[in-house]
């Protein structure tokens, strides 16, 4: 038997392709993906409304494949973490965030991250490779069905509603495995995600905003952390190379696009860097009269090594109130999951640093639990 194909990786286009390639009719690829992605399904004797030897085809030629988890480690208000096993000794992170009106999974998209911002921990320990679309979706496929069980919800109940590409590693620089798996999160026959529930956040990779507004604009999540070119220098080395003029550009030009009529700003708080009167000032005066946006003012989570510290509460309440006064939509994100390093910035699995700027290293696994079971008829 030739290597099986994990049916993970495909979106429906490529799906109706690769079937087809065997003689297989396209509506097929519809009943496969239900399967797959609606039930979870990896058992191919188990999808009974699929021609006999369809499924035997399958059986020869595809499989399920899940990503192996290392650890799950559960936090006090009910966030979950899950360090999937990517081989060559890296691994990446996944968490599940649970509110009272939606459930949001945050999906990794690199193993490491080649930014470097220097708020981060996973930037901190440098870049080994960009996953695979079915090693995106793979997180999705196991965080929703692992969920479901927990949660008890009935057939049909989907356990997560947004996805946010804001774990580990930067999306738009991974971008031929991302489109393909938006793809699947949004399409009906699968996740079934509205583009405004799913979410792409980047630092700033200007080409590839342009890019995705064409190929399939989805909401838009932008890690600002600067009110000025000198000091977002400093903190997201990335705007050398697209300064603040080219990335508001091009967050306009994707307006146009977008499924909302803003664009969101994140804003990493640290405790006399960027969180003074005066850089609420110059935020303010460097977004007047250009497109919708709202900021989110995100408290920093500090890691080993790092040198930053978070900004006072006080501090924070005074910036977003500066900016709520000057007419814009300011939010305090509320930090989830930090006692099991789940945090905004805090994803650091084991990755083997490949990058130029540290030489070969391997960065440990943060603290993990025991590993789940095995979902019932999973052959994950």
């Amino acid at each position: 038997m030739d290597e099986a194909s994990n049916l993970l990786q495909f979106d429906k286009s490529a799906l109706v392709e690769w079937l087809g390639r065997a003689g297989h009719k396209a509506f097929r690829a519809r009943q496969v993906m239900h399967w797959v992605h609606q039930r979870g399904g990896a058992d191919f004797e188990a999808m009974t409304d699929l021609a006999r030897p369809l499924r035997a085809w399958l059986h020869d030629h595809a499989c399920v494949q899940a990503l192996p988890v290392l650890a799950e480690q559960r936090s006090r208000d009910g966030t979950v973490k899950w360090l999937f096993d990517v081989g060559a000794g890296n691994a990446v992170e996944s968490v599940f965030i649970p509110e009272a009106s939606r459930n949001t999974l945050c999906v990794s998209s690199q193993a490491g991250c080649a930014m470097a911002c220097s708020f981060c921990s996973t930037g901190a320990q440098g870049f080994n490779r960009n996953l695979s679309s079915a090693e995106i979706i793979a997180q999705l496929w196991w965080a929703e069905f692992t969920m479901r069980a927990a949660l008890g919800l009935p057939d049909g109940e989907r356990a997560i509603s947004n996805v946010v590409m804001m774990g580990m590693g930067e999306p738009l620089q991974n971008y031929g495995a991302l489109v393909p798996a938006l793809r699947l999160m949004l399409d009906d026959d699968a996740y079934g995600l509205s583009r405004r529930r799913v979410t792409v956040s980047t630092s700033g990779v200007v080409p590839m905003i342009d890019r995705l507004a064409q190929d399939c604009p989805v909401a838009l999540a932008v890690s600002l952390h600067a009110p000025d070119d000198a000091l977002r220098d400093q903190l997201v080395p990335l705007n050398r190379k697209y300064p603040l003029a080219e990335l508001l550009g091009a967050c306009e030009r994707y307006l146009a696009h977008a499924p909302r009529d803003f664009i969101t700003f994140e804003y990493c708080m640290l405790d006399g860097v960027n969180d003074t009167p005066g850089h609420a000032r110059s935020l303010i005066e460097l977004m007047r009269g250009r497109f919708p946006w709202k900021c989110n003012l995100i408290p920093f989570n500090p890691f080993p090594g790092s040198g930053l510290r978070r900004s006072s509460p006080q501090r924070v309440a005074q910036f977003a109130a500066m900016l709520a006064d000057a007419g814009i939509v300011a939010t305090v994100r509320k930090t989830r999951g930090d006692d099991i390093d789940a945090a905004c910035g805090q994803l650091a699995g084991e990755v083997l640093d490949r990058t130029s700027r540290r030489g070969a290293r391997v960065v440990p696994i943060a603290a993990a639990g025991a590993a789940p079971s095995a979902l019932p008829g999973h052959s994950a």
